[in-house]
């Protein structure tokens, strides 16, 4: 299996020559119960696959699974873990473009992501904006829990 990848470290003046890089991949993070109910509060989504470990070990995953969107939610510490900037004033998650909840997260499931810089343009007050193929997966599993295409920017 890949291992994690070293960080990616550039200066601003170096970021519009990163379209097509490949970043690798992050470390693991596994997936608690604890992370679970804590974004069920904080989004009030306890739905029972998510919240009730007895009664999902019944349900259609046989485990209670994370909600799609707090697996979305990984991307910034992935992203911290992959990537980083120097030689700027700010950095802003801008959106996202296309996401796909592909495969659910069991509980204690360990997650990671593969990211790829698509494009890079410049966009006003100093700014680049990146578009990032991001591929969150789940060890030992062949399909990926999350698919997404998200934005950055960064402002020097």
């Amino acid at each position: 299996m890949t291992e994690s990848t070293a960080k990616t470290v550039v200066d601003f003046s170096e970021v519009s020559g990163l379209a097509g890089k490949d970043l690798g991949y992050s470390d693991w993070i596994e997936v608690t119960q604890e992370m679970v109910n804590t974004f069920a509060d904080a989004t009030d989504d306890h739905q029972w696959i998510h919240v009730d470990p007895e009664r999902a070990k019944d349900g259609p995953f046989g485990a209670p699974i994370a909600h799609g969107f707090l697996t979305l939610s990984l991307i910034i510490p992935f992203w911290t873990d992959l990537f980083d900037v120097t030689g700027l004033s700010t950095k802003v998650n801008y959106g996202l473009d296309k996401v796909r909840f592909t495969s659910p997260v069991k509980v204690g499931s360990r997650v990671r992501m593969h990211g790829v810089i698509a494009e890079v343009s410049e966009v006003k007050g100093n700014g680049l904006h990146l578009v990032t193929n991001g591929t969150i997966e789940i060890e030992g599993e062949e399909r990926p829990a999350v698919v997404a295409t998200f934005l950055s920017r960064f402002y020097a």
